[in-house]
């Protein structure tokens, strides 16, 4: 048996995190069967011990030491008891490091270009750098480094860290995340440079649809960095930005998130982020205070390049234009090696998807995406990527290639917050398997710093339904805690100020496009975001920290639904994008969205009535518990016919009230179940719910016990229906499920998104009952096995890694005969429900187990 070195916190790299007293988390690898902790030790790097603590706990276990200070490195190491009485040796250390936790640990200043550098919003990035000398041996140094603005920092012409579009976005006015960096190995002894690019990102730049915003948080970037040196004689030095920064235009001379970059090779002087290099020419920084209480370390990894995909074919367009197909679409941007004359530009489009066999940018609406590189000329081949951009595409048209493009000179970059891949499906449909994999790839193109509702338009918005829908798929496929609780704290911060959850976080005001109005669905976001983090973390203190928001957000809605606690006023969305609205009306659904808005505000009231059970808020429980009954018992009063026909006779209207336990009575519920059965099977097994059904009818359908339904319902390929996009090569999920026509052609809805999460939810009924692992408990500390074979699968597997470890479902049919295949974590326990007896369940401790049965005839 082994430990493996702790965790701290959600952190996968604790360098510079915010928490001074970080919870443990660990994991054990053994070989024993039924293997469980009994007892645990605690050992830290300042002698602090706990001695045998006997515990069965293993996550987020409390740090057991003296909180830390500012900038302090500390070990922590564990060793468990087994119920058996074996022990484990000590685990490797695990180190953490704090960042700056108090204000007044900020002394450097914000270090601006003057205004004559910036041009416009989207304009040039300006160069700024520092010379510095170093006065004895380094023992360690530490880089705090943030912008308003998007920076990449260079000591000593290295650049420091590999995170992309830094400091990320957050809500600015309220919080601004720094960086800290290990730079002790870029320093040399004697002279030193600091250097750095600005650009306005979402800071200056051009945010939103409608034509956007800019300049939303402030009208000029500026860099924040704080260089703090310990000498090996343990005396300290701090180079801050000040006034002593030097400023100058740099080689781009135009950075959009949305229009591309502009990079003339000619204007980037040599040598420029290294000493020795002559800035006298160059403008003094201008400096400004800035408000330290909004700086905050990260609690989730950045964005970074994540892979490179070579040109999978090479496309002539009908006017002759070279389109390269890179066979996926993505999130990043492109990667060049070229060669040619001086002042010569190369010209890089961007695409989902060709109509006509070329690149079709309606989609894209008021974004360019379009970069250009002018060539710097001298005889060697030149490399280059954008900094301060990224795209959503499959295909790139290179236009003004200087001579021979030869493929290989062309590279994509996927480009998204540094996630741990903790999940994985696979089936024996192909269809399927293409199925997840897009849904996958639609997180990973829309998951770059807040998760956004597609990466190629004039939006890309941290849309609060959409992920209130995909957070289950969501938290099973990646270790998403850190990124997702990060932008909740700033949907709190947006909801306090404005006294609602906006329909997007961080907030941007597009009025009219746009209001500040609470939508059901999406402002829930407040409350099914948190609880779906706790239910597959077990992590009770992102609830805690998130309760004032979630019963902020119930309290509101309870208000405007009124003595009647039917939400029926104002506008809403409701079931958006409906497959039967028209295309340039996708609010118009067949769903009465006053039914959808007071579903939501039962279940969301009943979810915040068990997280204050679960905090000991026993009088906000009963509360929250009780309001919960009463939403229940008018919707069922108001929506639901007394033999349990359901108002808007939809599926997405079944749909809610099946799985949101919104029907009274057994015979009632049945005749519901068996009204949503018939509405699929006249509607041939095509799928007719929106954003907020999707999610729910393959489970509404399963509870019925019509999972023959829900098969055929998921292995329908005629429009509409999940794998119809994946006959028409998607390789992503789509905003509609007709984004591309039968015939080929786009659809012309200005919303045409071909990378969009919400409608991949069903991945997470995928992970559930195709394949059959859930947690049974917060945290997977009891798996649900009940894997529920059908749709002519032979075979199907989901492994996850949960806190305790991996943990795997596999089930193979041959014949009649079902064999399923069970790994459960050290640490934890499952409940297995088998087909040919689902009603009594086996128990099984950890280890590897094979069950067997006789699939039923009706199965």
């Amino acid at each position: 048996m082994r430990v493996e070195p702790p965790t701290f916190e959600h952190h996968r790299q604790p360098l510079g995190i915010g928490e001074p007293a970080p919870r443990l988390s660990w994991i054990v690898t053994t070989g024993v069967p039924d293997w469980r902790q009994a007892a645990y030790e605690i050992e830290l790097s300042d002698q602090t011990r706990t001695g045998r603590v006997d515990s069965h706990e293993s996550v987020l276990v409390p740090w057991p030491g003296e909180p830390l200070r500012s900038r302090e490195r500390r070990g922590a190491r564990v060793r468990l008891h087994g119920h058996d009485g074996t022990s484990t040796g000590w685990s490797p250390w695990a180190w953490v490091e704090t960042g700056l936790l108090d204000t007044a640990d900020w002394r450097a200043g914000a270090a601006a270009p003057p205004r004559q550098l910036l041009g416009d919003p989207d304009g040039p990035a300006p160069l700024l750098r520092r010379d510095f000398g170093l006065r004895a041996p380094v023992a360690s140094a530490r880089l705090y480094v943030t912008a308003h603005g998007l920076y990449e920092v260079e000591i000593n012409g290295i650049p420091v860290g590999d995170d992309v579009l830094a400091p990320g976005w957050t809500s600015y006015d309220h919080r601004l995340r720094y960086r800290t960096h290990d730079v002790t190995e870029l320093l040399d002894e004697g002279p030193n440079t600091i250097a750095a690019m600005l650009a306005g990102g979402w800071y200056r730049g051009r945010i939103g649809f409608g034509g956007g915003k800019t300049a939303l948080y402030g009208d000029r970037t500026a860099l924040i960095a704080q260089l703090e040196i310990t000498y090996t004689d343990g005396t300290t030095d701090t180079v801050g930005t000040d006034r002593n920064w030097r400023c100058r235009p740099g080689p781009i001379t135009a950075a959009s998130l949305y229009d591309g970059e502009c990079f003339d090779a000619r204007l980037l002087p040599q040598g420029w982020s290294r000493p020795g290099f002559d800035d006298s020419g160059w403008l003094p920084a201008e400096t400004f205070s800035h408000e330290p209480a909004k700086l905050v370390a990260p609690s989730g990894p950045p964005v970074r390049r994540s892979e490179t995909l070579a040109p999978a074919d090479v496309l002539i367009g009908p006017a002759g234009q070279t389109i390269l197909d890179f066979g996926q679409n993505i999130s990043g941007r492109l990667r060049i090696r070229v060669q040619g004359p001086a002042g010569h530009t190369v010209s890089l489009r961007h695409a989902e998807v060709l109509e006509d066999g070329a690149l079709c940018t309606r989609p894209l609406r008021r974004a360019a995406a379009h970069d250009t590189y002018t060539l710097r000329g001298d005889s060697t081949h030149e490399e280059w990527e954008p900094r301060f951009t990224i795209h959503g595409f499959r295909y790139a048209q290179i236009d003004d290639w200087p001579g021979y493009l030869d493929p290989a000179d062309v590279q994509a970059v996927v480009c998204h917050t540094d996630m741990r891949r903790t999940g994985h499906f696979s089936c024996s449909d192909p269809l399927l398997n293409r199925l997840h994999d897009n849904v996958v790839w639609s997180m990973r193109g829309n998951f770059v710093d807040v998760p956004t509702d597609c990466p190629q338009r004039d939006e890309r918005l941290g849309w609060t339904g959409d992920i209130q829908v995909f957070a289950p798929a969501a938290a099973f496929l990646y270790d998403c805690t850190g990124m997702l609780g990060s932008w909740l704290q700033d949907l709190s911060a947006e909801q306090a100020q404005h006294g609602t959850v906006p329909l997007y976080v961080p907030w941007v005001d597009l009025a009219p496009f746009a209001r500040l109005e609470p939508m059901a669905a999406w402002g829930d976001a407040a409350v099914v975001v948190p609880w779906t983090l706790y239910q597959r973390t077990g992590d009770l203190g992102l609830l805690r920290r998130q309760y004032p928001s979630m019963t902020a957000w119930v309290d509101q809605i309870a208000g405007l639904a009124g003595e009647s606690l039917l939400w029926d006023t104002g506008e809403q969305l409701g079931d958006w994008l409906d497959p039967a609205a028209p295309a340039d009306r996708p609010a118009e659904t067949r769903t009465d969205p006053s039914l959808v808005a007071t579903a939501y505000l039962a279940r969301s009231a009943w979810l915040v009535a068990q997280t204050a059970g679960l905090l000991g808020d026993a009088y906000a429980h009963r509360r929250y518990d009780e309001l919960a009954e009463r939403v229940r018992a008018a919707f069922d009063s108001a929506y639901v016919s007394p033999e349990g026909k359901v108002s808007s006779d939809s599926q997405t209207a079944y749909a809610l009230a099946l799985t949101f336990g919104l029907i009274d009575g057994e015979g009632r519920r049945a005749h519901a179940g068996r009204r949503l059965v018939e509405l699929v099977r006249e509607g041939g097994h095509r799928i007719g719910t929106g954003f907020v059904g999707t999610p729910l009818i393959c489970d509404a359908l399963t509870e019925t016990g019509a999972i023959d339904d829900a098969y055929r319902l998921l292995l329908q390929t005629e429009c509409p229906s999940w794998l119809y996009a994946v006959t028409k090569d998607a390789t992503t999920i789509w905003e509609r499920w007709d984004s591309l026509l039968p015939d080929g052609r786009v659809n012309p809805g200005e919303m045409t998104s071909f990378n969009h999460y919400a409608l991949g939810a069903v991945a997470d009924w995928m992970h559930r009952t195709v394949a059959g692992l859930a947690p049974a408990e917060p945290g997977y500390r009891r798996l649900l096995v009940r894997p529920r074979p059908g749709g002519g699968l032979t075979h199907a597997r989901a492994s996850h890694l949960t806190p305790y470890g991996p943990a795997e479902v596999s089930w193979a049919l041959t014949g009649g005969d079902l064999a399923v295949n069970v790994l459960v974590p050290p640490n934890t326990t499952a409940t297995v429900h088998l087909p040919a007896d689902p009603d009594h369940p086996i128990n099984a401790g950890p280890g590897r187990h094979v069950f067997r049965c006789r699939l039923p005839a009706h199965a």
